[in-house]
């Protein structure tokens, strides 16, 4: 269901952005949904799912359908369809996700050192990271994600923001907001429930350790900026 391109008709208007309609073509045709929009739209428009939730109350999921180009992450829908009267937000699957992390470095006189983790449910070395919470800028999750999985205060520095996006299984679209992060001290204390190992490496080892594309576009950048910057 989520990524499906729909047509919809809309029912009525709940508040600003917000309206009630029905799903007219797809594997969920003539289903009830939500619209979600920041543009003006027309009674009978196409759309893409972008994101499926469970009420308290209402059987089954319902669609979460906004035009296309529109991009949704899950703290902003659940605000929206907080604005739903007698009705509970019970779970939301997103088509978007966004998350925030931090290419953390602790540099001495003799060298600097990155350090990668191991999710507990992942096969490769990266970094810390998590979903942004609503309310949240991206930095405050940056720096506190970076204390939940690691244990460790940092401070970020100033001027890098590296994003990286990608779809691991064909249809949720990722993008996760990379700032630097200078740690003071190597001692770490791992979020047990999310990871599973850490290694503190030198830039080269990094390299190596490191899989992704994305992950060795973003050590390059860090390894330029700690250079120039710190």
């Amino acid at each position: 269901m989520i990524a499906e391109n729909v047509k919809v008709s809309l029912f009525g208007s709940i508040s600003e952005g917000l309206y009630s309609a029905r799903i007219g073509t797809g594997s969920v045709s003539n289903k009830s949904a939500y619209v979600v929009t920041r543009k003006k739209i027309k009674e009978y428009f196409d759309g893409v799912v972008v994101a499926v939730a469970e009420f308290e109350g209402l059987d089954g999921e319902r669609p979460i359908v906004s035009t296309y180009g529109e991009v949704f992450y899950e703290p902003e829908l659940r605000k929206i369809l907080s604005r739903l009267r007698n009705i509970k937000l019970k779970s939301i699957r997103c088509l978007y996700e966004k998350s925030c992390g931090g290419i953390i470095f602790y540099k001495t006189r003799q060298n600097t050192k990155i350090l990668l983790v191991k999710n507990n449910n992942g096969r490769y070395w990266s970094f810390p990271k998590g979903h942004i919470e609503e309310g949240e800028t991206e930095q405050e999750t940056a720096i506190r994600e970076i204390k939940e999985e690691t244990g460790l205060d940092v401070t970020l520095v100033q001027g890098f923001r590296e994003i990286s996006e990608y779809s691991p299984f064909g249809k949720i679209r990722k993008r996760v907001v990379f700032f630097l992060a200078r740690a003071f001290t190597d001692n770490v204390k791992i979020q047990e429930e999310e990871i599973d190992s850490y290694i503190w490496v030198d830039l080269q080892q990094a390299r190596k350790l490191c899989s992704y594309d994305n992950d060795l576009r973003i050590i390059e950048k860090a390894e330029l900026t700690i250079h120039l910057k710190v």
